[in-house]
């Protein structure tokens, strides 16, 4: 038997039959974590985007995961082909923040760790994990005063400059802080943290903004209340 031979029945063969009863205590684990994970995101993420139907998808991207590397794990022929799949495939997610990529390989990161069967490391991990991003959230909320998500688009951007949005905003906020900033040919959009002390200041501030522009689309979101 040839030296090719010889690996090609190595690869054929090399398969480990996976013990079924450990595979849906992990899976189902996976499942936990990443509903645990889901929840912690929307009550502690920062993300101006809709966080509660973002983590929809941690449940299925970490038990994904965790599948794909433990089937791979069985077989080195299969573990070979893998990098050749991932070789073609293109993932065109929009991730406007980083903390949503962050978030995503920490489920990523869950169902590698399920998937290869280490369970305990996974478990502490996660939980220390998700204790800092909680200790964090409470240590810098007393000293977070802004309360106001306010995000301006407007499908003229070439009669609005984002300096006198900032001024304008500047005149009724008592603290104005620029978060992200997108600016195309046929729309401008920008979205801000700011503290604003009473209706009356945001009413001013709306209607400033909307001098600017008939196009320009004014959102408020509450942050932490009002009052």
């Amino acid at each position: 038997m040839s030296k090719i031979q010889a690996f090609e029945q190595f690869l054929a063969t090399s398969s480990v039959q996976l013990p079924v009863v450990e595979f849906v205590v992990n899976f189902l684990l996976a499942a936990v974590l990443a509903s645990i994970l889901g929840m912690v995101y929307i009550k502690f993420g920062n993300s101006l985007s809709n966080r509660k139907t973002f983590s929809r998808n941690f449940v299925l991207i970490t038990m994904t995961t965790m599948l794909i590397i433990t089937i791979v794990k069985s077989s080195l022929a299969l573990s070979l082909g893998l990098v050749g799949a991932l070789s073609i495939v293109r993932f065109r997610t929009a991730l406007k923040e980083p903390e949503e990529l962050s978030y995503l390989f920490l489920c990523i990161a869950m169902g590698l760790g399920l998937g290869a069967d280490q369970r305990t490391i996974s478990l502490t991990a996660f939980f220390i994990i998700i204790s800092v991003i909680i200790l964090k959230k409470i240590f810098y909320k007393s000293r977070d005063n802004n309360n106001m998500h306010i995000i301006i688009s407007c499908l003229e951007p070439d009669k609005v400059d984002l300096q006198e949005v900032i001024s304008a905003l500047k005149k009724y906020c008592q603290a104005v802080d620029l978060k992200r900033f997108d600016e195309t040919q046929e729309m401008l959009e920008a979205a801000f943290l700011v503290e604003i002390m009473d209706f009356a200041d945001l009413n001013e501030a709306k209607m400033a903004l909307q001098k600017m522009s008939r196009s320009i689309k004014v959102s408020f979101l509450d942050n932490k209340h009002l009052y």
